[in-house]
């Protein structure tokens, strides 16, 4: 005879059976057959109806984009809850690039910590060569104190080959990365070195999240801030002053 820890075992089995199989049976099949035709490495599972009848949210190499019931449309761009005053779109994204961030090797970074206690965590996407990056890593003493910890990912504008992606590489090459590149930053000479690196690699994973310019920072909640932001306000935006 079955005790009563099994039937409600059971039935809590059959629930999630059923109401997973109807999330399925929610997902117009021309969705899945087109994006399976057109969008190779769309993550399957990431599909769900929005607030907007007709049309479906999905994820696709890092980036939230929509399609539409039959399949035939698919949309890049904010859904915005006027209502909610929310942008539905960068919430999801926000989670996604945390969760992209997160699963990168955090010694592939170059990393600015905090003397004392960690209280904060930025990643900032960088160039080198770029004179906004410059204006942030003059902060970076700043926000160390305030116990904000700079990871920096390399993203040289320019791509691979060209004199901003050597000098990153070099300065990631370097036995005292946080010099080298600080040296970069100032318009300083940077010994020229090579070696097996994730330069390439970085650049790829920015772009894969949206970014387009540097600096680009990424907080810990997944939220991406686009440009130089002096450290009283970044300082203020992640104790939540501001």
């Amino acid at each position: 005879m079955m005790n009563i820890t099994t039937v409600k075992a059971s039935l809590f089995s059959f629930g999630l059976m059923f109401f997973c199989n109807a999330l399925a049976e929610d997902v117009p099949a021309e969705i899945k057959t087109r994006l399976d035709a057109t969008v190779p490495g769309y993550d399957a599972n990431s599909i769900k109806a929005t607030p907007i009848s007709g049309l479906y949210e999905f994820i696709a190499d890092g980036r939230v984009l929509y399609i539409s019931a039959d399949g035939r449309y698919i949309v890049s761009g904010n859904v915005i809850d006027m209502e909610n005053k929310q942008n539905l779109t960068e919430m999801t994204q926000q989670k996604v690039t945390k969760k992209i961030i997160d699963a990168y090797d955090e010694k592939k970074m170059i990393i600015f910590s905090p003397k004392g206690e960690t209280k904060h965590t930025i990643t900032v996407f960088t160039d080198v060569d770029c004179p906004y990056c410059s204006m942030l890593h003059k902060e970076v003493p700043r926000l160390n104190e305030a116990g904000i910890a700079v990871r920096y990912l390399m993203y040289p504008r320019a791509g691979a080959g060209s004199p901003t992606f050597n000098k990153s590489v070099s300065a990631w090459c370097n036995k005292d990365q946080k010099t080298a590149i600080t040296i970069a930053k100032e318009g300083g000479v940077v010994e020229d070195k090579t070696c097996e690196n994730p330069v390439q690699e970085q650049f790829d994973l920015g772009q894969s999240i949206g970014v387009t310019g540097t600096p680009t920072l990424v907080l810990e909640s997944g939220k991406i801030l686009p440009g130089f932001v002096p450290a009283a306000q970044l300082i203020g935006l992640l104790n939540g002053q501001s």
